[in-house]
């Protein structure tokens, strides 16, 4: 009995080996017996679990009977049959193959495929042949699916959630579910028929192909991995990208109907393809490109950041702004220019106020310890300089005591300058941080404490308003506690009363007399400013005297404390306004006037820049830009005295000084649309009496190009501020002279004395009851002022002697 038991066991286990693969089709199975170790159709190796090859390859019969029996088909791991340029219509008897993970069946003849035995396959590729269905629900380990090229109208793959890795491109899909497909890791459904595809699951998707569908809208906004993405020749009217948050390589949209496009999120874009859209406004600000195209939109704005190898924005004919980092300002001009959009299309860097890319912040309150019992107080409008090793600039925070410094990456070192240093200990002298190692926003804190003992008060005075004839005129008297001792202080204003009227004062006067305005401020305690706005009445033209555009109003402000001052010659402080008709409401003015004291050569100087919105909508932001012309001025001394809005200074390159109103939004009314930035600057000590300083200024309202103010010129000599125009009143011929000086008058005027000067200011010659010429033979050939007394006041003008 026992041995008939074995005998049959041996029987059924020799048949069960020796069972041959039923194969009908002859050139299918004359691939599979022809597989060897040379040729690289078959592996009995696990493939690698990345891309699913091989290393090694082997024979399929492996007794070389030319059959394949089920044993040997379990045993192959690997198998393509991409390598023969036959066509297979059959691949009948694949499922004895049951032990597959890699399967290649592409460039053939097969419409149907029945794979259903291969349940251990991860890679399937049965592109480009005529399969009008695929059935491979079942197949649940399945990572990596490759079937375009097949006329499919349907393809049900939602069963396989490991999948990773899908291409259905040129099908004839109009729909697509992969909602279950969580994993999903890659996915290429181009060229389709395609109207939706819903990819909020795919929360690991890294790469979307989806182009030339009939797309309306895409949402990747739950792909926040995705580094790929080519969208380009569909519908789109709308693509939400606003979740990616990762460093993308590639991202296509162009060919579509967007007309907006937002790309925040977004850490970095390598290459960008968003021509032929209906774009009109396009910030890539935070991206370094090596590739960029715009063309062929509707754009008006275009925030940049650097160039890369390849720009191109034409075909954008109502493009107004470009904004580039300022590295990149010449060049992108120059695209500008060849695009033949320079008249209408202005290139600046003011659309951000942050490093272009990534940045880091550091930030940080500045207080001052007033009444030695720690710092409490806070400290307004510090400077600091800010360095990266190479790179050196500055910056003056608003006067809120808090500031914030944007950096690129690197290590910076930032340092609080005051304006006098002897005064004050700064703890810490300085900080420095290193980016990214550190995380952002740094945050160094300041702290201000006295050292020694020094009384320094200041005053000054601002016009608010030009001063007309026959309208009052406002000025702002500011004073401010510079030294490190409370103190105790009086201030008087005086103006000339013959032609002035006082009005009103913010702060009442504790005494009036005539011309003269006393307060009793009080006590100000270190780093304090005070203000008040005082109004004066101007005589009109009608009056006595009268008052003409051209006439200069003298003003002078006293503020003196209890102890003898460090710096007196801030105590008092003069501000000569010339009388205007008509103004231009852009414009800079040296608050001393066109004549400075010589002794105030290598002292500061006052300047205001006045700007107004006449647009028709609120500016959001202005900048206020000014160069320095270090040959005559001492950049490192300037300081704030006054703004109407939050302002913060930022001075760089050596001489670039720029007054930055960010999110300002200055009304366009007429009541409300005036703001105004001061600064005070010394000039260098190497001046000479004549040396003449002369400054203007660019006012940028947000996107446009900028308004340009007048040259405000002063000269440093020792006649006195004219009272009104000389100009306006005379006119002398013919200059250059060589014997006699001709002097003719324009208007009614009388004429009291009248002297010659040197270029140094001495006295030359002065002639009481002057006729209307002037005999000059006596003087050297060189340059002379002649300053006039008149029942105006007292004029000034420059004449050379041949």
């Amino acid at each position: 009995m026992k041995k008939i038991y074995f005998l049959v066991t041996f029987l059924a286990t020799f048949f069960t080996q020796a069972q041959i693969v039923n194969i009908p089709n002859s050139l299918f199975k004359a691939y599979l017996i022809g597989a060897n170790t040379t040729n690289s159709r078959a592996s009995i190796q696990i493939p690698n679990s990345y891309d699913g090859t091989v290393t090694s390859y082997n024979k399929i019969d492996t007794n070389s009977d030319g059959e394949i029996q089920v044993s040997e088909a379990i045993l192959i791991k690997y198998l393509d049959l991409s390598s023969t340029f036959n066509d297979f219509s059959s691949i009948e008897g694949i499922n004895s193959f049951s032990n597959l993970q890699f399967f290649n069946c592409e460039l053939h003849a097969l419409t149907s495929m029945d794979i259903s035995g291969l349940t251990n396959l991860k890679w399937l590729k049965c592109r480009a042949n005529l399969l009008t269905s695929l059935n491979i629900s079942n197949l649940t380990n399945l990572t990596y699916l490759q079937c375009n090229g097949n006329p499919l109208t349907s393809l049900n793959i939602n069963t396989l959630t490991n999948l990773k890795d899908l291409s259905c491109t040129n099908t004839q899909l109009t729909s697509l579910n992969i909602s279950a497909l969580t994993n999903l890791n890659s996915l290429n459904c181009s060229y389709n028929q395609l109207t939706n595809l819903d990819l909020s699951t795919l929360t690991n998707l890294k790469s979307l192909w989806c182009y030339n569908n009939q797309l309306t809208s895409l949402d990747v906004s739950n792909s926040p991995l995705l580094q790929n993405l080519e969208c380009n020749d569909n519908l789109l009217t709308n693509l939400n990208v606003n979740g990616i948050t990762t460093s993308m390589q590639y991202f296509k949209c162009n060919n579509n109907q967007l007309t907006n496009l937002n790309l925040s999120t977004i850490n970095n874009i390598q290459y960008i393809y968003c021509d032929n859209n209906q774009l009109t406004n396009l910030d890539v600000s935070d991206f370094t490109f090596l590739y960029f195209n715009c063309s062929n939109n509707q754009l008006i704005t275009l925030f940049l950041n650097n160039t890369g190898s390849s720009l191109t924005f034409n075909n954008n004919p109502n493009l107004a702004y470009v904004c580039v980092s300022e590295n990149y300002i010449s060049q992108v001009t120059s695209i500008v220019n060849d695009y033949g959009y320079s008249a209408t299309c202005n290139v600046g860097s003011y659309c951000k106020f942050t490093p272009f890319g990534i940045y880091y912040t550091i930030n940080g309150t500045n207080k001052i310890d007033v009444n030695n019992n720690g710092c409490d107080t806070i400290y307004p409008n510090l400077k600091y300089t800010i360095t990266d090793g190479s790179i050196t600039s500055n910056l003056i925070s608003n006067n809120s005591g808090n500031y914030l410094i944007p950096v690129s990456a690197g290590t910076h070192t930032i340092t609080p300058q005051l304006e006098n240093p002897s005064y004050f200990t700064v703890f810490p002298t300085s900080a420095s941080v290193t980016f990214p190692a550190t995380p952002s926003p740094f945050v160094q804190n300041f702290c201000i404490t006295p050292n020694g003992t020094h009384h320094d008060l200041e005053v000054v005075i601002i016009p608010l308003t030009p001063a007309r004839p026959g309208f009052d005129a406002t000025y702002k008297i500011k004073y401010k506690n510079k030294g490190n001792l409370s103190e105790t202080a009086t201030l008087v204003f005086n103006y000339n009363d013959s032609v002035l009227d006082f009005v009103s004062s913010t702060l009442a006067p504790n005494s009036q007399s005539t011309g003269s305005l006393s307060w009793n401020i009080g006590t100000i305690t270190p780093s304090q400013n005070g203000e008040f706005i005082v109004t004066l009445n101007v005589n009109s033209p009608t009056e006595t005297p009268a008052v003409n555009p051209g006439y200069v109003l003298n003003y002078s402000a006293v503020i003196n404390g209890l102890n003898t001052d460090d710096t007196p010659i801030d105590n008092t402080f003069s501000l000569n306004q010339t009388v205007v008709n008509s103004f231009d409401p852009n414009d800079k003015t040296c608050l001393e006037g066109n004549t400075i004291n010589p002794s105030m050569i290598g002292e500061y100087v006052h300047y205001k820049i006045r700007f107004e919105n006449t647009g028709t909508f609120p500016a959001e932001n202005i900048v206020v830009k000014d160069m320095i012309d270090t040959a005559k001025f001492d950049i490192s001394t300037l300081q704030m005295t006054d703004a109407s809005h939050a302002c913060v200074t930022r001075i760089s390159n050596p001489n670039k000084v720029e007054f930055i109103f960010e999110n300002i939004n200055l009304p366009f009314d007429d009541a409300t649309n005036d703001g105004y930035v001061a600064f005070k600057i010394k000039t260098k000590n190497t001046l000479v009496v004549g040396s003449t300083i002369s400054n203007l200024a660019n006012i940028y309202f947000d996107y446009n190009f900028p308004i340009v103010t007048n040259t405000a010129t002063s000269t440093f000599q020792v006649l006195q501020n004219d009272s009104f125009v000389f100009d306006n009143y005379f006119s002398v011929y013919p200059n250059p002279a060589k014997e006699v000086l001709n002097l003719k008058t324009k208007q009614d005027v009388t004429v009291y004395s009248l002297s010659i000067y040197s270029i140094l200011g001495q006295q030359l010659q002065t002639i009481t009851n002057p006729e209307q010429t002037i005999d000059v033979s006596n003087l050297k050939t060189g340059n002379y002022f002649i300053k006039i007394v008149t029942d105006k006041g007292i004029s000034s003008s420059k004449f050379i002697k041949e």
